[in-house]
């Protein structure tokens, strides 16, 4: 069961001004530092030319709120929500954790 943690983020989406919209990605987190996360996800993409299909990976920062600071960890997989641009490179915010796949089968 999820305990109610109260933040005190106001750049948090449940507790404070920020609203989220626009695009949602699931990506692994790579990198965690404080009160920001960096995630990679795996695209593929198709050329036309070539007319094969390729694999891409991208990597975004995000921004952690307080409340689920504690819950994220390097390797989980997460859900991250387009928001406004907290400062230079974060422009999205943390929404939730998902169960990863990779913890089951281990």
């Amino acid at each position: 069961m999820k305990e109610k943690i109260k933040c005190e983020d106001r750049n948090c989406p449940f507790h404070g001004n920020l609203s989220a919209r626009g695009r949602v990605f699931k990506g692994i987190v790579k990198k965690l530092q404080n009160k920001k996360v960096i995630i990679e996800f795996e695209g593929v993409i198709y050329y036309p030319k070539y007319e094969r299909y390729a694999k891409k990976r991208k990597k975004l920062h995000a921004h952690i709120p307080g409340c689920l600071l504690n819950q994220i960890n390097v390797g989980d997989e997460v859900k991250i929500s387009e928001c406004r641009p907290i400062s230079k490179m974060i422009h999205f915010v943390v929404m939730e954790k998902n169960e990863s796949n990779r913890s089951k089968k281990n």
